[in-house]
């Protein structure tokens, strides 16, 4: 599947491969505010930016993980990120981040919805995982608003050492 060709659009946004056109928007986005129920950490350095889009282009060429930013449909506004990582398992797992002031305006659930109908339309799979620690409210009001079922809890530690209390909802294929 040719995944730097995916380009998903809902009713305020758009959902396009990542590119080095956004380092500088995710390096200052990407806080530690933002991460603080996540597993990544913000990078440290713009360097460190430019090695996760180096990474998310080499996923994306190798067919095994779709990372995209999120764009606001009117302005061309970068509002975040979002991913389908481990494409080729029968569980691969979504993940998705905002930028502070972007939260609040349903722009998450809007993106997920979006993606989740692309991967309905274009990828086998048993289940999607969605991880989302318990303390994040929010985070977890878009897999419940998408039919997802808590299905495994576990902790973890962040790669900031933040410690995460994990919630993993599955989301079913719209066909089962």
């Amino acid at each position: 599947m040719e995944l730097m060709n995916v380009f998903i659009e809902t009713k305020r946004l758009i959902l396009k491969p990542i590119s080095y056109e956004y380092t500088n928007d995710i390096f200052k986005e990407f806080t530690q505010e933002i991460t603080i129920y996540m597993a990544p950490k913000p990078a440290i350095n713009i360097e460190e930016t430019k090695v996760f889009i180096e990474h998310s282009l080499k996923g994306l060429e190798d067919g095994n993980n779709l990372q995209m930013v999120i764009l606001n449909k009117i302005n061309n506004e970068f509002i975040g990120c979002i991913g389908l990582h481990e494409i080729n398992k029968n569980d691969p797992e979504l993940g998705i981040w905002l930028k502070k002031s972007s939260h609040n305006n349903g722009y998450g659930l809007e993106a997920i919805n979006g993606l989740i109908n692309w991967i309905n339309e274009n990828i086998k799979f048993e289940y999607l995982k969605y991880p989302v620690d318990k303390r994040n409210i929010s985070s977890r009001k878009i897999p419940e608003k998408c039919n997802g079922k808590i299905m495994k809890e576990y902790k973890s530690i962040g790669m900031g050492g933040n410690e995460l209390d994990q919630l993993e909802y599955w989301i079913y294929p719209k066909n089962k």
